[in-house]
C-alpha cells in the first residue's frame, strides 16, 4: 500500500511539472505574441503620421496651384510653378498601412511539435547520445564512423588487435559511456531484424571466451530469439508478452534505485525490469547477433539519437 502511495506521489509530480512547463511556454508565447503585435502597432502608427505629413503637403502644394492658377497670364503662371519649393516638386512616397510585416508565419506553423521540442531542455531524462567503443567490439562487427551503427560483417575494413577489452567469442559491443550514478535513458532500433540482445553490461564483465549472458555474470539484457521471440537473459530466461514485432527498444536506468527498465519506444509499452543492486559502473551492451546467407538478421543496431 506505501508502495502505490508512493508511486502515485511519483506520477502526480511528474505531471504537476509537465503542467508548469506547458504553462510557463504558454506564457512566453504569448508574451512574445504581444510585444509582436504592439511593435507593429507603433509601425502603423509611424507610417499613418508620415502619411498624414505628406497629404499635408499636397494639400498645401495644391492650394499653392490654385492661387497660381488664378493668375491670368500664363507665364506670370508657369513662372510661379518654377519658384514652387523643392519639397512639393518631389514625389509623394508611397504608404503601406497592411499588416505584412506581422509575423503571422511564427504563430501558425507545427506549433505542438515546436512546444514539444522546446521541453526537451528541461525534461530528464530525454534519449541519451549514446556512441559505441570500438575497442571492445568483436572483430567481426562493423560500426560506423560515428559508432552509432553495428552490424555483422565477414570482413572488416582494417584487422583489429586483440586486447583484454575486446570480445573474442561473443559477437557484441559495449557503449563508450559507464553510469555509476543518475537516471538515463537512450533508444535502440531493430526493425527488420532476427535475432539482436541489448542492455546493460558492468564495466569489468570478462570478454573472453563463451560468456553466459545473464546477471550473476554481470549482464542484464533482454534478447529477441527465432525470429520472432522475446525474452529477458534472466536464470532461466524469461518469455516476454510482446503484441507486435518491436521497432525500436527503450532503456530506463536508474542506478541509484537499482532499476533498469526496458520499453518498446514506438508506444513506451513496458516490457521487463530487472532491480538489482548494482556493484559497479554499467556500459550499454549490444548484440546485433550473427548474419546469415539467406539474407536474414543482415541489418544493424542503431542508437537512436534525437536530434533537437
Amino acid at each position: 500500500k506505501s508502495s502505490a502511495k508512493s508511486l502515485r506521489v511519483t506520477i502526480g509530480e511528474a505531471f504537476e511539472r509537465l503542467h508548469r512547463l506547458l504553462l510557463e511556454r504558454q506564457k512566453a508565447m504569448l508574451e512574445e505574441l504581444e510585444a509582436d503585435t504592439a511593435r507593429t502597432l507603433r509601425d502603423i502608427e509611424q507610417k499613418i503620421q508620415s502619411y498624414s505629413r505628406q497629404l499635408r503637403k499636397v494639400q498645401e502644394g495644391s492650394q499653392i496651384l490654385q492661387e497660381r492658377l488664378a493668375e491670368a497670364d500664363k507665364h506670370i503662371f508657369l513662372a510661379g510653378v518654377a519658384s514652387l519649393p523643392e519639397w512639393l516638386k518631389g514625389k509623394i512616397h508611397e504608404t503601406n498601412l497592411t499588416y505584412e510585416d506581422f509575423p503571422t508565419s511564427k504563430y501558425m506553423g507545427p506549433l505542438q511539435y515546436t512546444i514539444w521540442k522546446s521541453l526537451f531542455q528541461d525534461i530528464h531524462p530525454v534519449p541519451a547520445a549514446l556512441t559505441l567503443d570500438p575497442g571492445t567490439a568483436h572483430h567481426r562487427l562493423i560500426l560506423s564512423d560515428d559508432c552509432t551503427i553495428v552490424a555483422y560483417g565477414n570482413l572488416h575494413p582494417q584487422p583489429l588487435q586483440d586486447s583484454p577489452k575486446r570480445f573474442d567469442v561473443e559477437v557484441s559491443v559495449l557503449g563508450s559511456e559507464a553510469f555509476g550514478a543518475g537516471v538515463h535513458y537512450w533508444e535502440v532500433v531493430v526493425s527488420e531484424k532476427t535475432q539482436w540482445m541489448i542492455g546493460l553490461a558492468h564495466e569489468a564483465v570478462t570478454r573472453k571466451g563463451s560468456i553466459q549472458i545473464q546477471p550473476s555474470r554481470g549482464f542484464y539484457c533482454i534478447v529477441m530469439h527465432d525470429g520472432n521471440q522475446y525474452s529477458a537473459c534472466t536464470e532461466p530466461w524469461t518469455r516476454l508478452n510482446v503484441k507486435s514485432k518491436l521497432e525500436k527498444v527503450g532503456v530506463f536506468l536508474n542506478y541509484d534505485k537499482g532499476l533498469l527498465i526496458f520499453y518498446n519506444a514506438d508506444d513506451m509499452s513496458w516490457l521487463y525490469t530487472f532491480r538489482e543492486r548494482f556493484p559497479g559502473k554499467l556500459c550499454s551492451y549490444f548484440s546485433p547477433g550473427q548474419s546469415h546467407a539467406n539474407g536474414k538478421n543482415v541489418q544493424p543496431l542503431r542508437i537512436n539519437t534525437v536530434r533537437i
